[in-house]
C-alpha cells in the first residue's frame, strides 16, 4: 500500500466500520509503516501488460461514473513513477468522464489481471491534454501497429495506490492467452499425426 493510500481511501466512516468489524488494528499498523512513494518496477511491469482498466469519476450531481477503457496491451503508459498517460480514442461521444473531469479531476483506477487474480487500485488527479500543441506527449503515448482515431490525451498524476487481495476474482483468459497455452499440445498432436502418416504409408 502506498504510504498515503489510507489517508485518501479510509474516511472517518470507513475507519469506524473497520473498528466495528475488527480490521482497524491491522490497518492502523499498516498506516504507520513506511511505504515506497511512487510506482515501483512491480507496478510498472503490471501496468505494461494491461489491455483494459476501469476509471471512476464524479459528476457535478455527485453521482460516480465508472467507464471501461480498452486498447492494445500497454496502451496505458507509465510516463514516470508518478504519472500515467493514454490517448483518448474517439468513441460514442458521450463525454461523461471528460465532462466530470472539468469540475472534479479526482479519479480512481482499477486494473485486473484475471489469470493471476491480481488487482491494482490507483487514486490520481486527471489532466486532459489536446492533441494540438502537445506533440512530445503524443509521441510518448502513441501506439504503433494499432488503428485508432485519437481525440485527446489524458495524464494521470498518481496520488496513491494499493494492491487488492485475490479473493473472489474469477480467472478469465483472452483468446491470445488460450492460444498460447494450447500451442504445445497442438504442436505435439501435429507431430504425432505426421508420424502416423509415415507409419501408414506403403513401404
Amino acid at each position: 500500500m502506498a504510504k498515503n493510500f489510507a489517508s485518501i481511501g479510509f474516511s472517518t466512516a470507513a475507519r469506524q466500520l473497520q473498528e466495528k468489524y475488527g480490521s482497524r488494528q491491522s490497518y492502523a499498523r499498516m498506516e504507520k509503516d513506511s511505504y515506497v512513494d511512487g510506482l515501483t518496477e512491480k507496478e510498472t511491469d503490471f501496468i505494461a501488460e494491461r489491455d483494459s482498466f476501469y476509471i471512476a469519476s464524479i459528476g457535478e450531481n455527485g453521482f460516480p461514473y465508472i467507464q471501461h477503457r480498452g486498447g492494445p496491451k500497454g496502451f496505458l503508459k507509465v510516463l514516470d513513477n508518478k504519472r500515467l498517460g493514454f490517448i483518448d480514442f474517439k468513441g460514442n461521444m458521450q463525454y461523461i468522464t471528460a465532462g466530470n473531469l472539468a469540475t472534479n479531476n479526482k479519479i480512481a483506477l482499477i486494473m485486473v489481471d484475471y489469470p493471476s487474480r491480481t488487482r491494482l487500485k490507483i487514486f490520481a488527479r486527471a489532466e486532459m491534454a489536446e492533441l494540438a500543441g502537445h506533440q512530445e506527449l503524443y509521441n510518448a503515448l502513441n501506439l504503433e501497429d494499432y488503428k485508432f482515431r485519437p481525440e485527446s490525451m489524458m495524464v494521470l498524476h498518481i496520488e496513491a495506490y494499493d494492491w487488492n487481495c485475490p479473493q473472489h476474482i474469477v480467472p478469465r483468459y483472452t483468446v491470445e492467452e488460450i492460444e498460447k497455452a494450447l500451442a504445445p499440445q497442438r504442436a505435439y498432436i501435429a507431430k504425432l499425426e505426421a508420424e502416423i502418416k509415415v507409419l501408414k504409408s506403403p513401404a
